[in-house]
């Protein structure tokens, strides 16, 4: 199971937070590390010192240019928020992330993503609205911030504790669906939108965060790779529909 969890920081300004996250996810058995278009040098010997024996780690992450580079192939996305946003998305605390994490990872073929963002700023509202769910450690109100290793370390933890709980049997195994995976998901909002647009539901200039809340919506949902088929066939007949309801000259 925990080499089904990838962890991926957004951003990073500094190697030595890269090295502290190895550690951190070394600790606790985690090993699959994605750093999105990092702001820094990702090995240094800041990095390699900070990663205290865990520089393997370091040296094997994938770097790439976008989140959706680096989950394309996850079905369960949760980014890190310590802010509230004005659309509120699903929440969790770290414990409800890691007694989910069996069912979720059920699938052999599944992957759950943990992303990060920037030390500074933390993740974009364009970034969390491609997470199905926020995760929020319940920190002194007083002072919340945490360093960026140390957040992983607690998530990292919880993740730990849920695989040593006990693997899920080869009945549930067996009976598991197949979740759609982001990539999935990405193709769909995209073809959703487009569909909107032809027929005239869905005016691109002034939006009123209808995508966003359809969004929302559909990744609350969780659906699975038929299910997502199945409303992509839909959409797929309702354009074909607009199009025989229009004439060739653009009118009905």
């Amino acid at each position: 199971m925990l080499d089904r969890i990838r962890i991926v920081l957004i951003g990073t300004s500094h190697p030595g937070n890269i090295g502290g996250t190895a550690r951190a996810m070394h600790n606790m058995g985690l090993s699959d590390l994605a750093l999105v278009a990092p702001r820094c040098k990702a090995i240094t010997a800041d990095s390699v010192s900070r990663a205290s024996g865990a520089d393997r780690l370091v040296h094997d992450a994938r770097v790439v240019a976008s989140l959706e580079q680096a989950v394309a192939d996850c079905t369960l996305v949760v980014g890190a928020s310590a802010r509230s946003r004005t659309l509120p998305w699903p929440m969790i605390t770290p414990r409800q992330l890691g007694s989910q994490l069996p069912e979720e990872l059920a699938d052999p073929e599944a992957h759950v993503a943990l992303v990060f963002g920037r030390e500074d700023s933390g993740l974009t509202n364009a970034e969390l609205q491609r997470c199905h769910a926020h995760v929020h450690i319940p920190t002194n109100p007083d002072f919340s911030s945490l360093n960026l290793a140390a957040a992983v370390q607690v998530l990292a933890y919880e993740c730990r504790l849920a695989w040593l709980e006990g693997r899920p049997s080869d009945a549930d195994t067996a009976s598991a669906s197949a979740l759609a995976s982001h990539a999935e998901l990405e193709h769909y909002f995209a073809h959703l939108e487009r569909t909107l647009i032809d027929i005239g539901f869905h005016d691109p200039a002034t939006p009123r965060q209808l995508m966003a809340r359809l969004r929302r919506f559909t990744l609350r949902a969780r659906p699975e790779r038929m299910e997502l088929n199945i409303l992509r066939g839909i959409l797929t007949a309702t354009q074909q529909q607009a199009e025989r309801a229009t004439g060739d000259d653009g009118t009905p």
